[in-house]
């Protein structure tokens, strides 16, 4: 039997790649919306991995969740399989991966922030300190690099954080009630209702024209950033701990950026890199602050999973 210390290892390895495979999902939707609409893309990354999830909980045999969490389902399913995706696809058609990696950053406070209201948690003053201040370097953020006034990329990108972290918030809790690979999976079945006839309908007409990077960065989102990432984020939180393993998302935004500037040759300003680190901090901080201790031997159960941003 494998030891505590080498199961939080593994956990450690299984958060990085995780983090890893989130930090290439702006990217990638760069890429891709050069030629798929945002609609499309949206459409055929959720149904693509529906699909999968589907095949994969007939396989294993999974029984149907209890009636009392399809509403908490369905919540997710809306935010986190259309109107996430949707509303960050429209923003990464107007401002750079790079652009998206900082304003994205701030992902993780407002999941805690909804997440304080579902939960009536009562934290810390500097946990609010910490989320205020993020939220205004990414709103100066964006001031700065739209020239004084927000770009239309970064107000949709601000409306894809809003319904992100309802969804996360909502998925956090779903994952008491069963595995978090199970939880996003049964989120994207249910999306396809929706998803199949939305990809039909906006698939694009002209499949043969479009290049090869833009399918492969479909292909992308839909199985690794939707779907695949959850696997080693969630397991990599349940062996390695949610407190340590968590800490891992603060790379994301310089992930972001490493593969901003390989595949989507963007230049990383030391403004952008500043602005980004800061935004790290006051997540840090709050992530840190969000709570009051708990006995270690029950932190585990009381805290729900973060998810990262995908």
């Amino acid at each position: 039997m494998s030891s505590p210390a080498s199961r939080e290892t593994l956990g450690l390895v299984l958060g990085f790649i995780g983090m890893a495979i989130f930090g290439g999902t702006l990217p990638a939707t760069r890429i891709a919306v050069a030629e798929i609409d945002p609609i499309a893309l949206t459409s055929l990354r959720t149904a693509i991995a529906g699909l999968c999830s589907l095949a994969l909980l007939l396989v294993l045999r999974r029984p149907l969740p209890r009636r009392a969490l399809w509403g908490q389902l369905i919540i997710a399913m809306l935010c986190v399989a259309v109107l996430f995706p949707l509303l960050m696809s429209m923003g990464m058609q107007r401002v750079d991966a790079s652009h998206g990696g900082v304003v994205l950053g701030v992902l993780p406070i407002a999941t805690a922030l909804v997440a304080v209201a579902i939960t009536h948690e009562r934290p810390r003053p500097l946990f609010w300190i910490a989320s205020v201040a993020g939220a205004a370097l990414v709103i100066a953020f964006a001031l700065r690099q739209g020239g004084g006034a927000l770009v239309a990329g970064d107000l949709f990108l601000f409306a894809s954080v809003a319904v992100a972290a309802v969804g996360y918030a909502f998925s956090g809790r779903l994952t008491a009630q069963m595995p978090g690979w199970e939880v996003i999976s049964w989120i994207l079945v249910i999306a396809l209702p929706l998803s199949i006839p939305a990809a039909v309908l906006t698939m694009p007409a002209d499949i043969g024209h479009i290049a090869l990077k833009p399918w492969l960065g479909l292909l992308y989102v839909a199985l690794f950033s939707q779907w695949i990432g959850f696997f080693a984020w969630n397991a990599g939180l349940a062996m390695g701990g949610i407190a340590r393993v968590s800490q891992i998302q603060l790379l994301q935004p310089f992930v972001t950026f490493a593969l901003a500037a390989f595949f989507n040759d963007e230049t990383i300003t030391l403004q952008i890199l500043l602005f980004a680190a800061a935004v790290v901090v006051t997540v840090a901080i709050s992530t840190r602050t969000r709570a009051r201790p708990v006995p270690a031997a029950a932190h585990r159960d009381r805290e729900p999973p973060q998810l990262a941003a995908s």
